[in-house]
């Protein structure tokens, strides 16, 4: 048995040898971890559930990079407890029951309980969430799962109400040149056996694209040390040139149908909103790089003209229905202009949410007056026994008047009077306020008598 640990171990070595370096540099303990000093530090959460051996179902959720799988293997070892490792990309309940079982026979003969570690979690169908449930909740085994995507979208409220939810952070960049200067130094694990030295520029511009990404940044060095040639005194310099060859292609965090998706649009309507035209391309420009469907984006500036803008600029629409057609009719990268024109067009607009408040308010009371009969001068009368009922009696027509109006009333009775639009002073809305305000009070003199009853 020992002769077989000795081939095991030989062997699990030859692998390390071939991971990547971020793989390589994986840390095995607390002090080796770098970063989430929030949930590390002393006295904070995590550092005393490990310090205390407290039993705790976990979720880390966090981007990708941020030591997630690292941290829970290490809360594993910590406490002295069995893990069993699984991948929900891979794993279903077949997979889920064998780790029951294997978590059942593990505290019969070691008396040790077992964390089920459950990778990128939020990949289980709700089936196999309730398949892990029972399990959770009396105590067979502790759920330590990971995910880059928010619990709440994405874990069952019974599974989630039984487990604590840790937020990891993306790296920061001290962390990040921490994790560097490591892999640089290191001769077993890491690159320390070249030598190799990283430029200020070029680690600047690693630490600026990774997007606070550990297993980013310790690849994109990897490659890039490999592929320098090393100087006269042995040493391999790597400027920006490698590192930008090395990187490809900057890290952007971004899921279409994640909670990024929503805090990104979220992010775009609101600087629009707000009249920020360079936050408003920032955020389009993200949600672009990321992925996401440009007419989607073009679709949502249409909502954002309407429901932000609305008659302050009735041009906001036309711009926004315009940039949707122009992107239907040119695709990307072209198309992608019209969109962006719209969203400066937006931001410079007057803003009124008027149509909006307007909208809402009507469709609130018409929910709740559904009842409310047609008042008889407004209603069609397309046979004689409706003219003999009244129907459409007395019924005046604007265009016989020379301003184009009449102080008529067109609400149903019980609603005379309500009103839902408010415009606001500004812009195209603003040049009508005076002549509708103008109208309302006609209409309401005609409504009551002098003495302020109605008629």
């Amino acid at each position: 048995m020992d002769q077989l640990n000795i081939f095991e171990q030989k062997s699990q070595e030859d692998v390390l040898g071939f991971a990547p370096l971020a793989e390589r540099m994986r840390p095995q303990t607390l002090d080796e971890f770098i970063g989430q000093t929030h949930l590390l530090g002393p006295g904070k959460i995590l550092d005393r559930l490990i310090a205390n051996r407290r039993f705790h179902s976990l979720i880390l959720w966090g981007p990708p990079g941020c030591g997630k799988t690292t941290l829970a293997k290490i809360i594993a070892a910590q406490t002295a407890t069995h893990l069993v490792y699984l991948s929900a990309v891979m794993a279903g309940a077949k997979e889920i029951r064998a780790a029951v079982q294997e978590a059942r026979e593990t505290l019969a003969k070691t008396k040790a309980r077992t964390w089920l570690f459950m990778d990128e979690i939020h990949r289980l169908n709700k089936a196999q969430q309730d398949t892990l449930l029972p399990h959770v909740e009396n105590g067979t085994i502790l759920l330590l799962g990971a995910t880059t995507e928010n619990p709440s979208f994405e874990i069952i409220r019974p599974l989630l109400s039984r487990a604590q939810v840790a937020v990891l952070e993306p790296l920061n960049e001290t962390s990040l040149r921490q994790i560097v200067a490591r892999a640089l130094s290191e001769t077993q694990k890491g690159l320390g056996k070249y030598p190799a030295r990283l430029l200020p520029d070029a680690e600047d511009y690693l630490l600026a694209a990774s997007g606070g990404d550990a297993r980013v940044i310790l690849n994109a060095l990897e490659i890039a040390v490999l592929t320098t040639s090393p100087g006269e005194d042995g040493v391999r310099v790597v400027d920006i040139e490698a590192a930008k060859e090395a990187l490809l292609r900057k890290s952007v965090h971004y899921d279409k149908a994640g909670e990024e998706h929503f805090n990104l649009i979220s992010a775009l309507h609101k600087s629009i909103r707000g009249s920020d035209p360079d936050a408003a391309l920032y955020w389009l420009t993200r949600m672009l790089q990321g992925g996401e469907d440009p007419l989607y984006l073009a679709r949502r500036i249409i909502r954002m003209a309407s429901e932000d803008i609305g008659l302050a600029d009735p041009l906001a629409l036309v711009q926004a229905v315009n940039a949707f057609q122009a992107y239907h009719f040119l695709g990307s990268p072209e198309g992608e202009l019209a969109l962006a024109q719209a969203v400066v067009y937006l931001c410079m607009a007057p803003k009124s949410n008027s149509i909006y408040k307007a909208f809402a308010k009507a469709r609130e009371i018409a929910t709740n007056s559904g009842d409310a009969r047609v008042p008889l001068h407004l209603r069609n009368a397309p046979t004689g026994f409706m003219k003999k009922l009244g129907y459409g009696k007395q019924y005046k027509y604007p265009h016989d008047y020379a301003e184009g109006w009449t102080p008529e009333v067109y609400m149903p009775e019980g609603l005379t009077g309500e009103r839902f639009y408010y415009p606001q002073p500004r812009g195209w809305e603003g040049r009508w306020l005076e002549q509708l305000e103008a109208r309302r009070r006609k209409v309401k003199e005609n409504i009551e008598g002098e003495d302020g009853a109605p008629k």
